[in-house]
């Protein structure tokens, strides 16, 4: 299992996000980013940001 929180790379953002891949979180970031933050795009750069911080948990 891996977790993302979103507040790792967008300050003050408490949604947490987790799945068994690494793809399954940035689907899920994605729609976040969209629903969320007003973004309807998600640039190269915050997929790369948003990986970098995408943990394994048990």
């Amino acid at each position: 299992m891996k977790e993302f929180f979103c507040g790792a790379v967008v300050p003050d953002c408490t949604a947490r996000f987790e799945g068994e891949t690494e793809e399954a979180i940035l689907t899920q970031v994605a729609t976040h980013a969209h629903d969320d933050h007003g973004m309807e795009h998600v640039p190269d750069s915050v997929v790369e940001a948003v990986r970098a911080q995408i943990r394994d948990v048990e």
